[in-house]
């Protein structure tokens, strides 16, 4: 039983934080590698290249491959992978075990919650959708909801404006440096998973609270939540 000491506005990633995409980005990426006569990577081997968005993961495919194509093959591999994943995006994409509980309990206890992410937020949604996860956020902010991504700070301080909160009673939670630089360029605590796709280890990379598992979330946003002022 937890006891509210602030509610707060709690901004999570998506990819690798909420939900285990890997299957499908990664299923995607290969079916587009096929198409131009590429051998497919393994997804334990392109897990760590997802973050950034869909644009990173294709580079990332094929420098894997030794390749570095001009920017309008790119454009083009681009439009193909949105078109291809937006029919494929929840074939095998889950949340994360122990994570239904712990945003309702969040909610339960009065913190508001949206979703920042580098993923596009039609896509986003779409996906949160066909998972029944979107009506627990009040806000779901993608890469061409402003036009920015994480690491920039202001990312994550529009997606909390957009939420009706402030930065000075936020907490974000994610997986990788992009999350962790965009938290302290706002000046956000932040909880790092150490379950997502970051190819640096979760803990080099300093979060305030480090979780294993969305069953431990409650708990240390309560812990994190005695720092700030509430009235």
């Amino acid at each position: 039983m937890y006891t509210t000491v602030c509610p707060l506005t709690v901004v999570f990633d998506l990819d690798g934080t909420l939900v285990d995409t890997a299957p499908d980005l990664v299923g995607t990426l290969n079916a587009l590698l096929a198409s131009r006569g590429l051998q497919p990577i393994s997804i334990t081997e392109a897990r760590p290249m997802i973050g950034g968005g869909a644009r990173k993961l294709i580079e990332r495919g094929l420098r894997n491959h030794g390749l570095d194509w001009p920017r309008p093959v790119i454009d083009q591999l681009y439009a193909d992978y949105l078109a291809y994943y937006a029919d494929h995006l929840a074939d095998c994409s889950r949340p994360f075990p122990g994570l239904q509980v712990a945003l309702e309990s969040l909610a339960e206890r009065g913190h508001r919650l949206a979703v920042c992410t580098n993923k596009l937020e039609w896509l986003s949604r779409r996906l949160l959708d066909a998972l029944g996860l979107t009506s627990h956020f009040v806000a779901i902010c993608g890469q061409d909801t402003f036009g920015i991504q994480k690491p920039d700070p202001q990312m994550l301080l529009r997606t909390i404006d957009q939420a009706g909160g402030t930065s000075a009673r936020a907490i974000m939670v994610g997986d990788s440096i992009n999350d962790i630089e965009a938290a302290r360029g706002a000046h956000v605590p932040v909880v790092g998973v150490d379950f997502g796709y970051s190819d640096i280890p979760i803990a080099a990379l300093y979060p305030d609270r480090i979780i294993s598992n969305f069953r431990d979330l409650n708990a240390v946003i309560d812990d994190l939540s005695g720092q700030f002022q509430c009235g």
